[in-house]
Order: C-alpha cells, then structure tokens, then sequence
C-alpha cells in the first residue's frame, strides 16, 4: 500500500492549466507545481502567462511553459494538446479554469437581463464550457496513455444553483445568465466525460463559490449571513482540492462535484 506522499507525489508529470495566469489559475499552477508537476500555463495574456511560468521555475525547480490562446477560437484550442506533447512529451492533467466571469469586461455580459446579447452569450459559451469539449477531445489519446489521466473542470455554485438576488441588491454587480449556463454545462459535460473516458482518465469538477474580490460591503455582509463557514473563499483555498482531484490521491474518485463553497450550498 502506498504512503500518501507517493500518492501526491506528481513528478515526471505534466499539467495543462487554462486561465493559468488568473487569479484561482495561477493558484492551482503552483499548487500542482509543489507537487513536482511540471505545468503549461494557458492564458490569453503573454505577459502575465510569462511571470507565472518563471516563478513556477524559479520557486519550485520545476518546467513551466507559457502558451497563448484565444480560447474563442476552435481550432486554435484544438491544436493545444499537441504542442503540449511537443513541447513536454506527455499530457496527465487538464485543468480548465479560464472563463467569463461576472466581472468580465465585455459589451453585452454584465448589465441587465434584457440588454445581455446574444454575442456575449457565444463569446462566453465558447471560453467557458466549448473549449472544455475541444481541449479533451483532442487530449484523449494522450490521457489514455497518461496511465494517471485526470480531466478537472472548473464550475461555480452558480452551475448547481440559481443566483440568491438579494445578494446583488442596491450593488452595481452582474451575474449574466450565461455564466451559469456555461458553468452548469461544464458539469454535464463533466458526468458524460467521466462515464466516457472510463476507467483510463478520470473526470471531476471544483465549484468554488464566491472569492473575495473586495467587493461592496452590503453584498459582502449578505454573503457571509448566509455561508455556513462565515466567509468568502481565498484563492489559496482552492490548493488542496485540484492536488487532490489531480493526483493518486483520487484514485477512485469520477464524475464528481466538490463543492468548495463554505456550505453556501447547504441550505
């Protein structure tokens, strides 16, 4: 029987991170990093791609590659996992962060209801959930190969659940319908993976809920009223969750939601 730290042990494995000059996205790098994961950071931003590879590199002795992506563009996310198998040798785990957010700057997304367009929606649809389909379509041979094959999607509460809108209340935040949409299409996407690609690749899902983002101190307040740990998420909380769901440690673990929301979900 293996000794936990040999079950977390993910050296001479490799790592495809989305989003992963973000926020959670660069938090999960390094988490995975520590682990011995040598790790691709995905995002649309050189710069930043560039800064969170060299201080993977730098703290914490490990290979980390920059890749610049438009995640809009099909084709451009299809070519992904074979210029990480040139540039790595193998492809272990994905992890798919990068997404609209609520936050995003975008014409169309974080207004009203009636004034969210139809291009907003595609746009989002795209990133969020049909890069997801693309990225493990075309990974699927080397995942099998992998022998150690792990397929992590990141959702949010707002993929099981509909908006609490008292929250928002007398704020200037949005929730645009398709954030949810794409996020609760990402864990269907998830289950119908997880029975798939089984039992060579295993397929699961983070739903982290809010992160502190210091946001207005109404919705803040109403936030923790109704969180069972009496708080917002941190990035840092979300470490132990992808090293779980991304090394032996999950072994026997498919087609499942963890939900990282502090109990927001519980009631």
């Amino acid at each position: 029987m293996r000794l936990l730290k040999d079950l977390m042990n993910m050296k001479e494995r490799v790592a495809l991170i989305t989003g992963g000059a973000g926020h959670l996205g660069s938090t999960m790098a390094e988490a995975l990093a520590e682990l011995g994961t040598t790790v691709v950071v995905l995002d649309v931003d050189l710069p930043r791609c560039n800064a969170v590879a060299e201080r993977l590199n730098r703290d914490f002795a490990v290979d980390s590659f920059p890749m610049v992506v438009d995640l809009s563009d099909s084709s451009a996310v299809a070519d992904v996992p074979q210029r990480v198998l040139d540039q790595c040798g193998r492809l272990d785990v994905i992890v798919h962060s990068a997404g609209y957010g609520g936050d995003a700057k975008m014409e169309g997304w974080a207004v009203p209801f009636e004034q969210q367009s139809v291009a907003a929606w595609e746009k989002a649809l795209a990133v969020n959930l049909t890069a997801a389909f693309v990225l493990v379509k075309e990974a699927r041979t080397a995942l099998f190969e992998s022998g150690h094959g792990s397929v992590i999607f990141i959702s949010s509460i707002y993929g099981t659940v509909g908006p609490d809108w008292n929250l928002y209340q007398g704020t200037s935040m949005a929730n645009p319908i398709a954030y949810g949409a794409s996020k609760g299409g990402l864990l269907q996407l998830m289950r119908y993976l997880a029975t798939l690609l089984a039992p060579r690749v295993r397929v699961n899902a983070i739903s982290p809920g809010g992160v502190w983002r210091g946001y207005p101190e109404s919705f803040h307040e109403r936030y923790l009223a109704r969180t069972p740990a009496g708080r917002m998420a941190t990035e840092e909380d979300i470490k132990g969750a992808v090293a779980y769901l991304a090394s032996d440690l999950s072994n026997y673990v498919t087609g499942h939601n963890l939900m990282l929301d502090g109990g927001f979900t519980a009631w």
